[in-house]
């Protein structure tokens, strides 16, 4: 899985200027790709864990992290739904009835995150290879305990907006979410990233499953978790 500099540096906490001066001087690992950087995960952790750098939270979150409890994912993807054939001129307006559905927030606040929806810079789309994009807010909220949403899109035709993917495949599966605060955002991120490398859920996306098969998928990656966290 590649990262970009805006992903590495949420999920050390630090500031983008620092990523890239851990490539000039630092020797930080990482890709030149089209003017722009990529990061492999495993590449990183191992140069991270060799300078007793530790990142709690986001896609380098240790090995231990996994144990520990998550949000739960099916719930918020029926509450966010499965939308399927989703044309380029109709993203916008799914995303926004999305956030329409978002429990736990005012109407004030919905309207206020329908704005930024509609903004030209408000969403980061997070392409991460195989075809799969976490597009979410730029710019994390600050919302309710009991908010958070998760809408997956089918769309009919490639992604064209936001940065192309790092393998080149065409983003056609889309995962969007809304998390209640800037660290439950990251989290989601991790969370959702590592969920996509276990069980079924991926070859279910690939091939648009029905969506029974798409929550029960779901629902057998978080039951997996719970057990190892028991254990």
């Amino acid at each position: 899985m590649y990262l970009n500099v805006v992903q590495l540096a949420e999920s050390f906490g630090v500031e983008e200027s620092v990523i890239e001066s851990w490539v000039r001087h630092e020797g930080l690992p990482h890709v030149p790709e089209r003017g722009r950087l990529l990061f492999d995960r495993a590449q990183v952790a191992a140069w991270a864990a060799q300078r007793g750098l530790a990142s709690k939270v986001g896609f380098l979150a240790p090995e231990r992290s996994r144990g520990r409890p998550g949000r739960r994912l099916e719930p918020l993807l029926r509450i966010g739904g499965i939308h399927r054939d989703v044309g380029a001129a109709e993203l916008s307006g799914v995303l926004e009835r999305v956030v329409g559905l978002l429990p736990g927030a005012t109407p004030a606040v919905r309207q206020l995150l329908v704005q930024r929806v509609r903004a030209s810079d408000g969403i980061t789309w997070a392409p991460i290879g195989r075809g799969l994009a976490l597009p979410h807010l730029r710019t994390p909220v600050a919302l309710g305990p009991d908010s958070g949403i998760l809408a997956l899109l089918f769309l009919k035709d490639p992604l064209t907006s936001g940065e192309p993917a790092p393998d080149r495949e065409p983003i056609r599966r889309l995962l969007f979410f809304v998390a209640p605060s800037p660290r439950a955002h990251l989290e989601l991120l991790a969370q959702l990233s590592e969920t996509l490398t276990r069980g079924d859920l991926h070859r279910l996306l690939l091939r648009a499953a029905p969506d029974a098969e798409i929550f029960a998928a779901l629902a057998a990656v978080e039951a997996d978790r719970d057990t190892a966290a028991g254990g």
